[in-house]
């Protein structure tokens, strides 16, 4: 019976390590979709707050998997 928990807990870790990058393109996606949003209702021909939103979401993105790697370590 004991043998069987680590080797859950192993896969459990598995299932979150693949959910990561889902969570990444998802996050930056979302943020992204929101800056052309707004360049559009602005009229911004350079699409700026589509760049600065995209960067923002690839910050929060990665702050994310970092918590997250660093919750599974413990």
């Amino acid at each position: 019976m004991s043998s069987n928990k680590p080797d859950k807990n192993k896969r459990n870790k598995w299932i979150a390590l693949i959910n990561i990058p889902i969570q990444m393109g998802i996050i930056i996606f979302l943020f992204a979709w929101f800056g052309g949003w707004l360049d559009d209702k602005y009229g911004n021909t350079s699409n700026p707050n589509t760049m600065l939103f995209t960067l923002i979401g690839v910050g929060v993105a990665l702050y994310n998997v970092i918590r997250q790697v660093n919750q599974l370590n413990k």
